[in-house]
């Protein structure tokens, strides 16, 4: 059993998780440390001061500078921690969002709301459409425009889908208030944030089904809004959403030919 089941992580499947515990690792053992030192010092403090030993109380305090060096020993660490592992860990997260995108990556609008998740996919030809709030009706809930030729082919999913060994470009919205995507064995996790979209980006390293949970409490069912991630392999991918594209590129076509025939 690793060290992570221990601490009742589920096993990583992204390609950055394994640095994400290895810090994970690392804090544990520092507090670790820290839980066993406070509770020896704490014993030394009942037997050395217990009132039978010292029945007459002193008034000139503890002599000793031992603490304060205890005390500066912890910040140091602390910064260690800081600055020699979790400022690198992010660095190399930020900076490899250049390479994330000359790697032809995934790319799925998720659109968060109470109490759930919809995920928008660009189609075939690898675009979004255009998508206006005002647009937003009780048939289209994410306000897409279908007159945008770019949104021909885009298709609407409730659960997400991703190849193996190929990188995502999840970008997360909102349709109200503020949520957390979160998905626990990839190690990544990104807030929800009105009239913003951010991009959170991962690897998933093979194929696995698991859930996506709101991080951030939303509302009364919280609780309630998980979603479905399912890893599958590329080819399996491939099908998948040109199956999807082409079945929204010929309901758009139909929609558009029957608007037509209307308005002559």
């Amino acid at each position: 059993m690793t060290f992570s089941e221990l601490l009742g992580l589920p096993e990583n499947y992204s390609a950055h998780g394994g640095s994400v515990d290895h810090l994970i690792l690392v804090v544990h053992w520092f507090m670790l440390a820290l839980f066993v030192g406070w509770t020896a010092f704490f014993f030394v403090c009942l037997y050395k001061f217990w009132h039978k030993r010292n029945p007459k109380a002193s008034y000139d305090g503890v002599r000793s500078h031992l603490s304060s060096h205890m005390e500066v020993a912890v910040i140091i660490i602390e910064a260690v921690l800081l600055l020699g592992f979790a400022f690198p860990l992010w660095q190399e997260r930020v900076d490899s969002w250049e390479k994330i995108q000359e790697m032809d990556p995934v790319r799925v609008r998720v659109v968060g709301w109470q109490f759930g998740w919809t995920y928008h996919y660009p189609g075939l030809d690898g675009k979004f459409g255009r998508v206006d709030s005002a647009l937003i009706t009780s048939s289209n809930k994410l306000g897409i425009d279908y007159t945008d030729p770019n949104a021909h082919d885009d298709f609407i999913d409730g659960n997400l889908k991703l190849p193996a060994k190929r990188p995502a470009v999840l970008n997360i919205g909102t349709l109200d208030v503020i949520h957390n995507y979160a998905i626990v064995p990839m190690r990544i996790q990104q807030d929800a944030i009105p009239g913003k979209e951010i991009a959170m980006w991962f690897t998933p390293v093979k194929p696995m089904e698991t859930y996506v949970v709101c991080a951030q409490l939303c509302g009364q069912k919280h609780g309630d809004m998980v979603g479905i991630l399912e890893v599958v392999p590329q080819e399996d991918y491939a099908t998948w959403a040109e199956g999807k594209s082409k079945a929204a590129l010929e309901s758009q076509n139909k929609t558009t030919g029957q608007t037509a025939a209307i308005s002559r």
